[in-house]
């Protein structure tokens, strides 16, 4: 029996830390399953190498090519990197794009839209595109807006947009975004990630950190990078401890800038955190499920042009949960569907300190904790 052909773009594949690479891998062995052969290319940090594994309804090809990390602080280099690594991608797949029925691309590594799109001229397959981040809305978005050059590649890029076929959004709030721009809502189709790994009743929590076991943890894991809001938290945080019951301690589990500029505040004030890192894939769901609570952030000016993965994974959990942020995001639309089903819940607007510290105390009374002792000399 003849399987249809799909070739399938993302970027970091695991054990390389990212959202979209863990995700795409869970989506291939979905469509694997669904009878098509699969080949799916991403990027390694250590190593370019080629997995295939044949199933009786089809099969996945996973390949590896190495890649250097670059700085997202220098628009210029990121420009570089993106067309060396869209190039390195489309050379390396281009015999198995030319063999494909659909072609499926995700927003990372961002622009490949711009190779894509006037390809399938030659190559006239079936587009998909599953909108993770919305490129160069959030490059204009991080800037605070973008100049000429910015504004001549956004209005290409829609350009290029109405010429995919099938759009996969990962929420109501991108589906806005995509119709506000022309894209017909018979092309989109919601859907959303699923949680990155399964938590049940059986899963077991990690060891909570040394020194703060009378702590109420909050956890932010994952990225924390410039489309998360760092300041409100700051500010809210400083003041629980300054004139606050103090009890809720940062578990700061992340990467990115906002992690830097978060750690460096607390630093400065002498707050207390606790510093990890992320971790493997095979032990996430048990640290989803050791803090007392967890934390996303987002700007206002990146809704709809990303939605944190990471929201699947803390509801699965179960645990409490803040959401800073606004309303129009669909964090706040799942995370209200599980605060329907009991969960803690609390959601405060960007530089709503005031609302934020309110949040974490009433986080500190239901986590049934006492305040740590941060004096040496205290009882």
């Amino acid at each position: 029996m003849k399987h249809r052909k799909l070739v399938y773009f993302c970027d970091w594949l695991p054990p390389d830390f990212g959202a979209v690479g863990q995700y795409s891998v869970l989506f291939a062995r979905d469509w694997m399953a669904r009878g098509y052969d699969v080949v799916l290319a991403g990027l390694s940090s250590t190593v370019d190498s080629s997995v295939r594994v044949d199933a009786p309804n089809g099969s996945l090809e996973i390949i590896r090519l190495k890649a250097e990390k670059y700085d997202k602080g220098s628009l210029r280099e990121r420009a570089l990197w993106t067309l060396r690594v869209n190039t390195k991608l489309i050379t390396r797949v281009w015999r198995h794009l030319r063999e494909a029925d659909d072609i499926l691309f995700t927003g990372s590594p961002p622009f490949l839209i711009h190779f894509l799109v006037p390809l399938n001229i030659l190559l006239r397959k079936r587009i998909i595109y599953r909108i993770t981040d919305f490129h160069p809305e959030c490059i204009m978005a991080e800037r605070g807006g973008g100049g000429l050059l910015l504004k001549a590649l956004y209005r290409v890029t829609v350009f290029w947009r109405r010429h995919i076929h099938h759009f996969e959004a990962l929420g109501e709030d991108q589906r806005e975004r995509l119709k506000d721009i022309g894209i017909p809502e018979s092309r989109i189709e919601i859907k959303r990630d699923p949680s990155p790994v399964e938590i049940t009743s059986q899963t077991l929590p990690l060891e909570r950190p040394d020194g703060y076991e009378g702590a109420v943890l909050l956890l932010y894991s994952g990225n924390w990078g410039v489309a998360h809001d760092t300041q409100t938290f700051i500010e809210a945080y400083r003041q629980h401890h300054k004139r606050g019951s103090g009890r809720v301690v940062l578990w700061l589990n992340a990467l990115g800038a906002g992690a830097r500029t978060v750690e460096e505040a607390l630093q400065a004030d002498g707050l207390p955190y606790v510093r990890g890192k992320p971790v493997p894939l095979d032990e996430l769901a048990s640290l989803l499920v050791t803090p007392d609570a967890h934390l996303i952030t987002l700007k206002d000016d990146f809704v709809g042009f990303v939605l944190p993965s990471k929201i699947y994974g803390c509801l699965a959990s179960g645990k409490p949960l803040i959401y800073v942020g606004s309303r129009n995001s669909d964090v706040h639309l799942l995370a209200g569907e599980a605060e329907a089903r009991g969960v803690f819940y609390r959601n405060c607007p960007v530089a709503a300190v005031e609302a934020l510290l309110t949040s974490l105390e009433e986080l500190a009374g239901n986590g049934h904790a006492t305040r740590m002792c941060m004096e040496p000399d205290c009882d």
